[in-house]
């Protein structure tokens, strides 16, 4: 009887078949039967093993399917793009062929980008659910139909992401004009001076602050200390005055 360092000994002489995870995570996706996972991870152990064209004859010798049942697998996953024949020249010039299984991965690996995507797009999605309360929060009310709109086409048309919009509401609260109108003032300037971000946007509104502070006296300024010391306001932009 074979002890068992000789049955570790032919476990490793035989080596090892590496099927990534993400082949189990997505093929169902990707429209592959069990039968038609189990003949791939059959073609990737030829491979594996130096033989990059088995016939339908080999690999049946292998799995529970007859001859005719995996050359029709074939001819399904060549249509479905999961594999491909290649040819190819040897070192001598003849001319052979394999199945080339990097369709096969390209496709998992899409798979993977796909997902990311998504989950980037839903992400963006619960932003924009979240800017549409953020709207209702500081109005006190609930959004009319028209002006629902009018903040989708601030997303969808123009352009400007949720963040962008949320510092243009901040803007408009600090001016002290509450309403979507100027709010869409401030989105045309930013969107006229190329504003691409809330850093952007902070770096512009600070300049206009720094522009529309009124220049006092030395005077003037002693007799507002005293005020200034109680009640500090936020100098703002008007953003409706700006012109070309």
């Amino acid at each position: 009887m074979t002890n068992e360092a000789d049955r570790l000994r032919i476990w490793i002489e035989q080596g090892n078949v590496s099927i990534s995870h993400l082949f189990f995570q997505f093929y169902k996706e990707l429209g592959i039967k069990d039968s038609e996972a189990m003949l791939l991870m059959h073609l990737t152990a030829f491979h594996e093993e130096g033989n990059e064209f088995p016939t339908p004859t080999a690999i049946a010798n292998r799995m529970q399917m007859t001859e005719d049942e995996i050359a029709s697998s074939l001819q399904r996953l060549m249509q479905k793009g999961i594999l491909e024949i290649l040819q190819k020249v040897d070192e001598l010039g003849v001319l052979f062929e394999t199945i080339n299984l990097q369709p096969l991965w390209t496709r998992l690996v899409d798979c993977v980008l796909e997902k990311k995507v998504k989950k980037v797009e839903d992400t963006s999605k619960l932003k924009e659910g979240e800017l549409f309360n953020l709207f209702e929060q500081e109005f006190g009310r609930f959004l009319s139909p028209m002006e629902t709109e009018t903040i989708s086409m601030w997303l969808d048309q123009d352009g400007h992401s949720p963040e962008v919009i949320r510092k243009a509401l901040v803007e408009s609260v600090l001016s002290q004009k509450l309403s979507l109108r100027y709010v869409d003032r401030i989105l045309f300037e930013w969107k006229k001076k190329n504003v691409k971000t809330t850093q952007d946007a902070e770096k512009l509104a600070q300049n206009f602050r720094q522009n529309t502070v009124p220049q006092r006296s030395q005077s003037q300024q002693n007799s507002h200390k005293a005020e200034t010391q109680q009640t500090k306001k936020v100098p703002f932009y008007n953003w409706l005055e700006e012109r070309e």
